[in-house]
């Protein structure tokens, strides 16, 4: 009972050293609660983002064929929204040929397929010229191809190949006209007069990444946006889905062969599944969400360093407190527990507070971002089990140093 006791004075004279020194227990902390809000944040936002990735290219569906450039080179910039969907250029030098855009559609087991092809040049619409956006000439299957619905009007069909029509994005109506159903309206466009038919619902987008956002697209048939080009506008993509999903992968290959047959054996050329897009975005993005965590990791270890240099100090500071309590009959055991009671209750409470900060945190991305962070309890778990290890392992030698304290030395000093 008397050694229970002991125990809990130990405990508790740990906790009150803490609470008498307050400031310097924060800025002691410091660095554990850096560390805590680093490592659940960074994790959280890359597992949110994995996520939110995978989402939109399911979205897609795992069928969804895409034939673009094997090696794909900056070639300009096309406004604030990414010119690839499923890839990370804003601008192309090496691109699809026009016969390319036949060669897919007449493979056996394509059902659909449509070019994405990037026109320059300056729009006009009632609140004037439009810079946010991009202008992408494509077929007549490109919103079955990804799925997307339209909100008012209609996509583009056969009655309007070779003629000046276009499906907006909804934020590239509300651009130009100021309005979300600008249907009838026109803008120019390399001089010429383009109606409005159609306006896409809205494209769901995924933040941290340079995938194109659709929104502040203009989408006109690809014969009218080659021929404003003189024939020279890129194609950066073309997408396909076979008749049978089943099939992805033979149709896949069949094109890939195709391609390869038109450019006499070598295409240089790459033909992707949906498939493989989700497993690349996952892969990269848990590469770098390790790495930052990594980085962030460092952080509860100069914490952990500066929970050793603050109890060393305490240590010194303390030193007759030490000699008292050896005097009075404290075993070295129980002025080790002492300290590192002391050290643990620094690690948990800044490992506590980190946890906090690091759920506000994810609040207000959620609040103000496109991003979703994805925080897990085992994450949390994790992290504060880190803290707490560290804190106890770095409160070891100050602990020790003040355990094995003659006490008679300790009862001179002041």
């Amino acid at each position: 009972m008397r050694k229970s006791s002991l125990t809990r004075g130990h405990f508790k004279a740990g906790i009150d050293a803490v609470r008498g020194a307050k400031l310097r227990s924060f800025w002691t902390m410091f660095g554990v609660i850096i560390g805590v809000v680093s490592v659940i944040t960074i994790i959280g936002i890359g597992q949110g983002v994995s996520r939110q990735v995978t989402g939109q290219i399911h979205h897609l569906g795992n069928d969804l064929i895409t034939v673009r450039p094997a090696q794909l080179h900056p070639g300009g910039d096309h406004g604030n929204g990414s010119v690839s969907l499923l890839s990370d250029s804003s601008g192309l030098s090496g691109t699809l040929r026009t016969h390319d855009i036949t060669t897919v559609a007449g493979v056996k087991g394509v059902a659909a397929s449509a070019p994405l092809t990037i026109v320059t040049g300056k729009v006009t619409g009632d609140q004037g010229n439009y810079d946010q956006g991009f202008v992408i000439g494509t077929g007549t299957d490109l919103d079955s191809l990804l799925n997307q619905s339209v909100a008012y009007g209609s996509f583009l069909t056969s009655d309007d190949e070779g003629s000046n029509a276009a499906v907006l994005g909804p934020h590239a109506a509300e651009a130009l006209f100021n309005e979300d159903v600008p249907l009838g309206r026109s803008f120019n466009f390399h001089g010429q007069r383009f109606i409005v038919r159609g306006i896409f619902n809205n494209f769901t987008t995924t933040p941290l990444t340079q995938e194109t956002d659709f929104n502040n697209a203009i989408f006109i048939p690809n014969e009218v946006a080659q021929d404003l080009a003189n024939n020279a506008a890129p194609t950066y993509e073309i997408l396909a889905k076979p008749s049978n999903p089943k099939q992805v992968n033979q149709v896949a290959d069949s094109i890939q062969r195709a391609l390869d047959r038109s450019h006499g054996g070598q295409s240089n050329l790459s033909v992707s599944r949906g498939n493989q897009n989700v497993v690349a975005s996952q892969d990269i993005l848990s590469l770098l969400t390790k790495l930052v965590a990594g980085v962030a990791a460092i952080s509860l270890l100069v914490g952990g360093v500066g929970i050793m240099n603050v109890m060393l100090v305490s240590v010194s500071e303390r030193t007759h407190e030490i000699g008292i309590r050896k005097a009075v009959g404290a075993t070295n055991r129980q002025i080790l527990s002492q300290f590192m009671v002391e050290a643990a209750t620094l690690s948990v409470i800044g490992g506590t507070i980190g946890v906090v900060l690091a759920l506000a945190i994810d609040g207000l991305m959620r609040a103000f971002t496109d991003i979703r962070p994805a925080i897990s309890w085992q994450t949390v778990v994790l992290a504060f089990g880190v803290s707490l290890v560290v804190g106890v392992i770095f409160g070891t030698i100050p602990a020790l140093k003040a355990a094995r304290r003659d006490p008679i030395e300790a009862l001179r000093s002041e």
